[in-house]
């Protein structure tokens, strides 16, 4: 496939808003007949990392308002979907990377690496660091590579992502609005690093902790990194029809084509 319709969008995270969003997305992906859709990062509930008081029930609730929510994933078909997920695994909490299709169901690709901790985003004291692996999945519109929200900042990664030949770079992110222009940039290196098309979507509106959600998903083209697209409070969901091949192309330009 050389070329998708890709979605990308800002959620709200409280109950009433969450349901509304998405409701609101399914109808925008369907009347825009989107192959590919990124959420944010693990979408399906309030925020649970916003204080450092780790309690296994919160933890357990987190996850169960996900395994709920994922089973709406089919009504994007036949769209693919990515995003992450809390996750328990032989007694550990995880934020799962993970792709979803019609075709072949669920697909865990990779566990969040690089955790910030601080108010609002206390996730190393929450759970547990997954192992350095950043394995590109195979899709069908080639090559994609997760860099999950602070993942991104570890550039290493994206030109790691270069060398073996990702189209997409999938970055969905809980931000604040406050950081919004920091992470915009971050998102246009990392297209520009890895030749890849970048994708990200986030949260939006009040947070609960006295800080609002950043939003502002975007679409970065490979090359120059220019932006393709942004979301806002008045669009908050976005689809793009974009050439893959552009990915595939831009590997041949600077800087990376320039070896270590």
């Amino acid at each position: 496939m050389n070329s998708a319709r890709v979605t990308v969008c800002q959620m709200r995270d409280d109950p009433k808003g969450l349901a509304e969003d998405w409701a609101a997305l399914v109808s925008h992906v369907h009347q825009n007949q989107s192959d590919l859709v990124l959420l944010p990062e693990m979408p399906f509930a309030r925020w649970v990392m916003l204080d450092n008081q780790v309690s296994p029930l919160r933890w357990l609730e987190f996850v169960k308002q996900h395994d709920e929510w994922m089973q709406h994933l089919p009504q994007l078909s036949p769209a693919a979907v990515f995003s992450t997920r809390p996750v328990i695994q032989n007694g550990r909490w995880f934020n799962e990377a993970f792709l979803w299709d019609e075709e072949a169901g669920y697909r865990a690709v990779h566990h969040k690496t690089y955790l910030p901790d601080e108010p609002g985003f206390w996730e190393a004291t929450w759970y547990d660091r997954g192992p350095v692996q950043f394995i590109p999945t195979n899709t069908r519109f080639g090559k994609a590579g997760f860099l999950i929200c602070t993942e991104m900042w570890f550039t290493e990664h994206a030109r790691h992502y270069a060398r073996q030949g990702v189209r997409l770079l999938l970055s969905p992110r809980a931000t604040e609005k406050a950081t919004t222009a920091k992470w915009v940039m971050g998102g246009r290196i990392a297209a520009v690093m890895s030749g890849a098309f970048c994708l990200s979507s986030n949260r939006c509106g009040p947070s609960g902790a006295g800080f609002d959600w950043g939003g502002s998903g975007w679409i970065a083209e490979p090359d120059q990194g220019e932006l393709v697209a942004v979301t806002s409070d008045e669009q908050p969901f976005v689809t793009v029809e974009i050439d893959l091949s552009r990915a595939d192309l831009a590997k041949q330009g600077y800087p990376r084509y320039v070896k270590e």
